[in-house]
């Protein structure tokens, strides 16, 4: 038994170092990262299959879809990876395309290298023969194998969430800071947001044509584990379409406060200007070069405060009117002292 499995392993092999092979039972995973359309040929003579599937995998921008074959099945999923960066807070998430071929006994993925969280299991699989048996399963059967690899990815998925989820909290605080400006962070989270949750809302769909299609490939009753998933992506959603209104509502609030806050700059400043206006009417009217009381002729000039009468009487006619223009706004409203 030992030796026919040894063979099957060796006969399903690709010689390229793009392609790693796992075999439990009866059940082959090959993994492809970076595909050629040399490997792909091979595998596709291997297995049969159709060219257009082929086309898809080789492709960067397929969408997500399911094609049904007579003897194999084979899917199209996007899933959501966080790049490496140093600041991990401005990092939007990409997605990332993960083709699948489901046969009886063999699954087939096919991806760019970018899926860490699917190159791990692959790894763990590869190493230990429990870590094998329990993501391939007793059964060692596609379906159930399936299963495991979508639910490793949606649980990085989650991952990514509680980052996002992180950040709406720190920023909760800030938006009310009128010392900080967060118009740039905000942004960022709001696309953050809008790539994941347009990544979910895809895989929503796509979990629910398989599993209604992938039983066939497993004889034990695969419901309950793939409708766990189900409910692991529709709480997903629930958490970005939380955290989409959340962050809507920062928006408006940012955008609230940082009017008001022009707002009372103009003010402050137009006040300033307005109250300005009297002594710059008087210094204008005594730059004339004409006769006034109190002027540079010397039998209208004001001595009776001084040398500096004139100066002083346009002091208290400017002080006056100022006052009088302030007592004005504030009967009106345009000034208020304080909060009220």
């Amino acid at each position: 038994m030992a030796s026919e499995l040894q063979r099957h392993h060796q006969s399903t092999s690709i010689r390229d170092h793009s392609v790693q092979t796992i075999t439990n039972n009866n059940l082959t995973w090959i993994d492809v990262q970076n595909p050629t359309r040399n490997v792909m040929q091979q595998l596709a003579e291997k297995y049969h299959f159709h060219e257009l599937s082929i086309e898809d995998c080789l492709s960067k921008i397929e969408i997500p879809k399911i094609d049904k074959y007579t003897d194999h099945m084979f899917t199209t999923i996007h899933f959501p990876v966080m790049n490496d960066s140093n600041d991990q807070e401005t990092t939007t998430p990409t997605i990332t395309q993960l083709s699948i071929f489901i046969g009886s006994n063999y699954i087939v993925t096919v991806h760019q290298g970018d899926l860490r969280p699917l190159r791990n299991i692959f790894d763990r699989c590869k190493e230990d023969k429990i870590q094998r048996d329990e993501v391939m399963g007793l059964s060692s059967s596609s379906g159930y194998l399936l299963h495991s690899i979508i639910d490793t990815l949606v649980d990085d998925l989650f991952h990514i969430l509680r980052r996002i989820v992180g950040n709406l909290r720190d920023i909760e605080d800030d938006v009310f800071n009128e010392q900080l400006a967060i118009a740039k962070e905000i942004s960022i989270l709001r696309r953050q947001i809008m790539v994941l949750r347009r990544a979910v809302i895809q895989l929503r769909g796509i979990l629910m044509d398989l599993s209604a299609n992938v039983q066939r490939y497993s004889t034990e009753d695969l419901t309950l584990y793939y409708d766990d998933v189900k409910d692991h992506i529709d709480k997903a959603f629930e958490i970005l379409e939380e955290s989409k209104e959340t962050i809507e509502i920062y928006k408006d609030t940012d955008n609230m406060l940082s009017t008001e806050k022009t707002n009372r700059i103009l003010s402050v400043l137009t006040i300033l200007f307005t109250l300005s206006i009297p002594a710059t009417v008087i210094g204008a009217f005594y730059g004339m070069n004409i006769h006034l009381p109190g002027g540079i002729d010397e039998q209208g000039t004001w001595n009776f405060l001084g040398m500096y009468t004139t100066f002083l009487i346009c002091i208290m006619i400017t002080i006056a009117t100022v006052l009088l223009m302030i007592w004005l706004f504030r009967r009106r409203g345009w000034i208020r002292i304080g909060n009220r």
